[in-house]
C-alpha cells in the first residue's frame, strides 16, 4: 500500500516477488496521508488525511467500502481500528477524536472533546470500551466508547507522542517528549511504578509485545530499548544503528522481532531476543520514516515517511535472504512504473520513478 503526494492511494501485489507488480491507484485524498492502517482481517486499508478525511479501502479490489469520512476541520494525524474490523478511530490536529462504523460511514454520536492542544495518537483497547489518546497539552485521556466519559492521566511534564494498550487491556503505555516511559493502569488511571528511564532524547514511540511481557520504545536519542514490563528495568543494552531519530517502532505479531524507523530515511529489523539487526536497512525514502506498521500475518512491512510516501516491504523474504539492499515492492503515481526486485530496487530506464515531490 501507498499514499502519495500526487493524492492517491496505491494498493500493490506483495507476494509478487519475481515478475511485474500489480497496483491499483486510489484516487481519493486531495492531500497528503498521513496515517494508515490494516483491519485485523487484512482485508482493509485506513488512511487519515492533511485534507480533514478518512477513507476505507476494500484492499483485494481497490474500491472504496464507504464515502469518505467526514467531520475533521483540521488534519487526521492518526487512524486507529478496532479488533472486530468495524469502527475507526481518527486523532486530528483540530483537537477532536471521532470513532466512524465502518458499514455505515457513519460517526458516533459520542463527543470525545477535551484535549486543548494537537492530539498525536489514538489506540483502542481489545474489547471495544475504551479509547486512549495522547496529545500535545501533556496529558492522556481514557474515554469510555459508549459515553465518551473521560479520565485525565496526568505525569508527563512535555509532549505525549505516543500511547499504546496491551493485549489485555489491563495497562496503558505512553512516550514523551520529557524522555520518560509512564506505565499506567488502565482501570485506576494510576502509574504502576515510577517512570521508566534511560533515553537521552524524546520518547517518540512505544509498543508493548503481545505476551505483555515487554515495552519497546524509539527516541530521538538514536536508540530503540526493550524493557521489562513488570520491573521497568532495561533489557540488554540500547539497539544501535539509525544514525537520526528513531520516530516509530513495531512490534512483530509473534514477538520476535521489532521494526522501527528513522528520520534517517531507513527502516531496520531487529531481533527480539538479541538486540541484533536480522538484515540490512530497508532503503527507498527519500526523507524521514515517521511510521512504520506489520501486516497481520507479520510478512510485510508499511512505512510511512515525510517524502508523503508509503511503502510495503516483503518482510519474510528480507529476512530469509539477507540482502544488501531491501526487497522492495516500490510504488509510483503511474502503474507502469511498478517495479520490485528480489535483492534491490531497480528502476526502470525507460519508465524512471518519479521524484519524491519536495
Amino acid at each position: 500500500m501507498s499514499g502519495s503526494i500526487d493524492n492517491t492511494i496505491q494498493v500493490w501485489d506483495a507476494d509478487t516477488i519475481m515478475g511485474k507488480a500489480s497496483v491499483v491507484a486510489l484516487e481519493s485524498h486531495t492531500a497528503s496521508v498521513n496515517s494508515v492502517a490494516i483491519s485485523p482481517d487484512g482485508c482493509s486499508i485506513m488512511s487519515g488525511s492533511t485534507d480533514r478525511t478518512v477513507w476505507v479501502w476494500d484492499i483485494k479490489t481497490g474500491k472504496a467500502l464507504v464515502t469518505p469520512l467526514q467531520g475533521h476541520t483540521e488534519p487526521v494525524l492518526s487512524v486507529a481500528i478496532s479488533v472486530d474490523g468495524k469502527g475507526i478511530l481518527s486523532g486530528s490536529e483540530d483537537k477532536s477524536i471521532r470513532m466512524w462504523n465502518v458499514d455505515t460511514g457513519e460517526a458516533s454520536g459520542v463527543s470525545f472533546k477535551g484535549h486543548t492542544r494537537t492530539i498525536r495518537s489514538v489506540a483502542i483497547s481489545l474489547d471495544r470500551n475504551h479509547i486512549v489518546s495522547g496529545s500535545d497539552d501533556r496529558t492522556i485521556q481514557v474515554w469510555h466508547i459508549e459515553t465518551g466519559d473521560a479520565s485525565h492521566l496526568n505525569g508527563h511534564s512535555d509532549w505525549a507522542w505516543s500511547v499504546t494498550i496491551s493485549s489485555d487491556g489491563k495497562c496503558i503505555v505512553s512516550g514523551s517528549d520529557d524522555k520518560m516511559i509512564q506505565v499506567w493502569d488502565m482501570g485506576t488511571g494510576k502509574a504502576l511504578r515510577d517512570p521508566l528511564q534511560g533515553h537521552t532524547g524524546y520518547v517518540l514511540s512505544v509498543a508493548i509485545l503481545p505476551d505483555v511481557s515487554r515495552i519497546v520504545s524509539g527516541s530521538g536519542d538514536k536508540t530503540i530499548r526493550v524493557w521489562d514490563m513488570g520491573t521497568g528495568e532495561p533489557l540488554g543494552a540500547p539497539l544501535q544503528g539509525h544514525t537520526n531519530w528513531v520516530n516509530t517502532v513495531a512490534i512483530s505479531s509473534d514477538g520476535n522481532n521489532i521494526m522501527s524507523g528513522s528520520y534517517d530515511k531507513t527502516i531496520q529489523v531487529w531481533d527480539m531476543k538479541t538486540g541484533e539487526a536480522v538484515c540490512a536497512p530497508f532503503q527507498g525514502h527519500t526523507r524521514g520514516v515517521l511510521s512504520v506498521a506489520i501486516s497481520p500475518d507479520s510478512k510485510h512491512i508499511m512505512s510511512g515517511s515525510s517524502d508523503k510516501t508509503i511503502w510495503v516491504w516483503d518482510l519474510e523474504f528480507l529476512i530469509q535472504h539477507q540482502p544488501l539492499e531491501g526487497s522492495i515492492i516500490c510504488f509510483s503515481s503511474n502503474p507502469t512504473h511498478a517495479l520490485h526486485s528480489a535483492s534491490s530496487f531497480i528502476q526502470d530506464s525507460t519508465n524512471p520513478a518519479p521524484s519524491s515531490g519536495i
